[in-house]
């Protein structure tokens, strides 16, 4: 990575608090945001033009996109191994629109979830859970896969009455 002279250089040993809070100073409490995501297992060429043209559409500077390496270990186990199945995908795809001024939350929304829309013909079908929005219980399901049913068969008996709900919802199976 050094060899191609980077603007900014984070590449070190660090504490997990020290990489968890070093782009505090930039994203502050407060900001507004919204975010989608996908699983991608590969990066075709029309999928690289699309990230082009959102980029030049970003509302705010604090935008971005995430495409976390999701390679290696996690590929080791099965679909069903675990509630996360998609163990195919090689990366975590995140689109996030940021800004501090609460004006600009409809833009930012709007950036987000047309990046995702462009893209997510790209994508491997579910997403990292934690990085979703409100989007609909199907998109809930196709992140958890061929593990959903089960998932909800346990959700049934730990959590009939479905307490836990403030979240992308495992609904309890009926």
């Amino acid at each position: 990575m050094r060899e191609l002279h980077p603007d900014l250089d984070g590449l070190m040993t660090m504490p997990v608090a020290a990489l968890n809070s070093a782009f505090d100073p930039f994203y502050p409490a407060g900001d507004q945001w919204y975010w989608r995501a996908d699983f991608v297992e590969t990066i075709p060429d029309e999928a690289i033009e699309k990230h082009v043209e959102w980029a030049e559409k970003m509302p705010t500077w604090k935008s971005t996109m995430h495409l976390y390496p999701i390679d290696g270990a996690a590929q080791r186990l099965g679909p069903t191994d675990t509630p996360w199945g998609y163990r195919n995908a090689n990366w975590g795809s995140v689109m996030a629109g940021v800004d501090s001024d609460p004006a600009n939350v409809d833009a930012i929304g709007a950036w987000s979830r047309g990046y995702h829309e462009a893209l997510h013909p790209y994508s491997a079908g579910g997403a990292y859970v934690n990085m979703m929005m409100e989007e609909g219980q199907d998109r809930v399901e196709a992140s958890y896969g061929e593990n959903y049913e089960r998932l909800a068969k346990i959700k049934a008996k730990y959590d009939p009455a479905n307490l836990f709900h403030v979240n992308q919802n495992i609904r309890p199976a009926s």
